[in-house]
Parts: C-alpha cells; sequence; structure tokens
C-alpha cells in the first residue's frame, strides 16, 4: 500500500475488533496459512497447513465489521478464502488432489522470484476487477499471474460473485458488486510493485478507503 501513498496500520489478533475498525478507513486481509475448514463445516485433509486459530477468529470478525461498516476490503491470497468463509462460502481444500486437470498453482520459489508468472487467469467483463485492470488486459480479458497456493475458493458465498477464473476452472477472483470495494485474488499482486502490473488494484482499494473520511 505504500507504494501507492496508503497508510499502513497492522491489526495483531490481540486487538479489539471495535477498535481497530473504528481506527482504519479499510481492510487489507494478507497471505499466511490455511483458514480451518472446521470454519466451513469441513474435515481437514491431509494436507492442511497448521491452522491459526486466533488469526482466523480475528480476521473473520474484521470482515464481518468491516462489511457491517460498508468499509473497503481487498483480500490477498489467504485472505481471499478468508474473505469466501468469512461470508458463507467454501473452499477447495488442495487443489492438486482435489481438482482433476489442475495446473500448478502450489510455486514454490525464493523471494526474489515471488514475481514469476505461473499462469493466465481469464477476467469476467464488467466486474470490478476488470474494470480495475482495464487497457492492461489482453484482448481476451486475461492477464498473467503468479500463484502459490494449494487452495482456492470452492463455492462463492452468497453475495460474492467470482470475477476470475485460471483455465483450469479454478477460481482465482471474488468481489461483491453491491458493496463500496470488496475484491479478493489469489494471486500476490503485492510482489509487482516495482514493476506495477496491479497497481490499478491498490490505487482502487486506495481511493476507495479514502472515500471513508
Amino acid at each position: 500500500m505504500l507504494h501507492v501513498g496508503g497508510e499502513v496500520r497492522i491489526l495483531e489478533p490481540s486487538a479489539d475488533v471495535e477498535a481497530a475498525l473504528a481506527g482504519i478507513d479499510g481492510l487489507l486481509l494478507t497471505g499466511g496459512n490455511d483458514v480451518a475448514p472446521t470454519r466451513y463445516g469441513e474435515a481437514p485433509h491431509s494436507t492442511f497447513v497448521e491452522a491459526e486459530p486466533g488469526r482466523d477468529e480475528f480476521e473473520l470478525k474484521l470482515v464481518a465489521g468491516a462489511r457491517a461498516r460498508n468499509l473497503p476490503i481487498f483480500a490477498i491470497c489467504r485472505g481471499v478464502q478468508l474473505l469466501n468463509v468469512a461470508c458463507g462460502g467454501t473452499l477447495v481444500q488442495d487443489i492438486p488432489s482435489q481438482v482433476a486437470g489442475a495446473l500448478p498453482h502450489s510455486l514454490t520459489v525464493p523471494p526474489h522470484e515471488s514475481y514469476s508468472l505461473a499462469h493466465e487467469v481469464w477476467l469476467d467483463k464488467g466486474t470490478l476487477l476488470s474494470n480495475l485492470m482495464g487497457e492492461r488486459l489482453s484482448d481476451t480479458d486475461a492477464c498473467d499471474v503468479n500463484s502459490r497456493h494449494h487452495q482456492a475458493v470452492k463455492q462463492a458465498a452468497p453475495g460474492l460473485v467470482v470475477s476470475a477464473t485460471a483455465p483450469d476452472g479454478v477460481i482465482e477472483a471474488i468481489e461483491d458488486p453491491a458493496a463500496s470495494f470488496c475484491l479478493g485474488v489469489q494471486w500476490h499482486p503485492e510482489n509487482f510493485w516495482r514493476t506495477g502490473e496491479f497497481r490499478p488494484l491498490f490505487e482502487g482499494f486506495l481511493e476507495a478507503a479514502q472515500r471513508q473520511r
């Protein structure tokens, strides 16, 4: 967010949710470990990556509070999964074993290569995501993204719509068309802060947050 002029406030899970929400203009949900499957009514898959129950609980409450206040929300990687679960959706727990013909989505690379492109995603026309990306898209409304995840949105929550998918059908972005700004992407746009491919996403989020003042 700093690269587009935003101010960042880190919220610790020990913080009071109401006080935390009162002090921000928008909520940015970042990457991390898997969301506990019990949060969406499933038993853990054998590939489940260590849960962070305190973080899950805190962020679920943050999303609920932010949506009640219509605060802008931008969710990245684990963040888009958490957003979907918070709104009543479900997740694919392990893409390689649960999605037939899946592309390699969990590409682990050294940090300096985190901007390496893995596959393209197809954006739905008329969505917030598509409008933000605009002329940066190809003639087929696609763009290339990096990819470091083994889970994904399975069933989008009520009120959320799918705005991008990978060629294998894996959901790559969701949004709420009725909200002031509520967008989640499965890739890591922050890794491209030097080259600016996804700068419009952060600018759109920042502009929405500034309108809250």
